[in-house]
């Protein structure tokens, strides 16, 4: 088996950041957090998540993150499944976030893009089949 266990990103300040990703994945929760020193800059870090994935943010950032409509080396995005896209959108929205972006037309998944509040794209997805080769459809 293999899987992403957690991904860190350094963000500007965790409540905020928290707010976003507590309205998108409402089912995970804080599951531990502290303060360490990162090379001479003091930080808080936080771990959000369940038993079996999380996100690490931890603050104290600076700077801009990647443009997105640029090519310019970085991360791109990163997705999360959701059981009911509209339920989730839903949330976001109550909690002040818009969608960034429409996903594409698929007839066996519903897709969008957010923009949190650093800066980096979060796209939600809703698979409507179990079977894998309908969820990704290639094309050539």
């Amino acid at each position: 088996m293999l899987r992403i266990e957690h991904l860190n990103l350094v963000v500007r300040d965790i409540p905020r950041s928290l707010a976003f990703y507590r309205a998108a994945l409402p089912h995970w929760r804080v599951r531990g957090e502290g303060e360490q020193n990162w090379y001479g800059t003091p930080r808080r870090w936080l771990h959000f998540g369940d038993d079996y994935s999380y996100l690490t943010l931890n603050d104290n950032g600076h700077g801009e993150n990647r443009d997105l409509r640029d090519n310019t080396l970085g991360l791109a995005h990163f997705a999360f499944e959701v059981g009911n896209l509209d339920a989730a959108v839903a949330r976001l929205a109550e909690a002040g976030f818009d969608i960034a972006k429409p996903g594409n037309d698929e007839p066996f998944r519903r897709n969008v893009y957010f923009v949190d509040p650093d800066g980096f794209e979060v796209e939600l997805v809703e698979y409507l089949s179990d079977s894998p080769a309908e969820r990704n459809l290639y094309r050539d």
